[in-house]
């Protein structure tokens, strides 16, 4: 067995560890939550959402490895916590480029929150290695490749669509084995539980948390009526 078999086998092992770690759950259906604030998804069903504690939400522009996209100064920014391997959230990732194309100034914050699979995780460590190595706009390349694809979403799979963004695997997956990854994908993992974001894909958008994906128009809404008065409804 070669280095890269051993280190291949080491990288797969810890991202089993960090989600029993943090602790795995099954996709939610967000309807059997309640709302803060009426309002509704595309088709016309109600969004769950919570207001959320101030002063944990303030903790999120500190988390280490967030991909985001658009102005740094926007007014609003709009987080998405996802999973690589929820269904729900390859429909989302269309819709985030959608809106990031539609809304000059918003700002989207991708973070991780792979609590279906330890595949989930992998994928998840190969995406935090890349956005250390390359930064956020190869990130979100990366989400919409790999979002964009059918089936699977695990490391090979992941360490295969970062090869085509020009570094090599070994480079990433030794990046992805790192302390430095580990801890900033349990403190992405550590801050959705925090907040109760059991649905994938949820999103915090102020101090308001969505469960699931609503579509890109009702997101659209809700952004334009933060922006008016800093509520997803006026």
């Amino acid at each position: 067995m070669n280095v890269m078999q051993i280190d291949r086998r080491r990288f797969l092992a810890g991202s089993a560890g960090l989600v029993a770690g943090i602790g795995m759950t099954r996709p939610v259906q967000a309807q059997s939550y309640g709302q803060a604030v009426a309002v509704d998804k595309d088709e016309g069903r109600p969004v769950a959402n919570m207001r959320l504690p101030g002063e944990i939400v303030g903790e999120i522009p500190a988390l280490r490895g967030v991909t985001y996209v658009g102005p740094r100064e926007a007014e609003v920014t709009l987080y998405e916590f996802f999973d690589y391997n929820c269904p729900w959230c390859r429909k989302a990732a269309a819709d985030m480029a959608s809106l990031s194309a539609s809304d000059t100034a918003l700002r989207i914050g991708l973070i991780n929150n792979p609590i279906l699979s330890p595949h989930s995780a992998q994928a998840a460590k190969v995406a935090l290695a890349v956005q250390r190595r390359l930064g956020s706009e190869a990130t979100w390349r990366l989400y919409q490749g790999l979002l964009g694809r059918p089936g699977k979403v695990d490391g090979p799979a992941a360490l295969a669509a970062a090869g085509k963004l020009g570094v090599p695997a070994a480079e990433i997956e030794g990046i992805g084995d790192s302390d430095e990854v580990r801890l900033a994908l349990k403190s992405q993992m550590r801050m959705a539980a925090d907040l109760g974001l059991v649905a994938t894909p949820s999103y915090v958008l102020g101090n308001t948390g969505l469960l699931g994906h609503p579509g890109a128009k009702s997101l659209a809404r809700m952004i334009a009526a933060t922006r008016r008065c800093d509520r997803i409804a006026c």
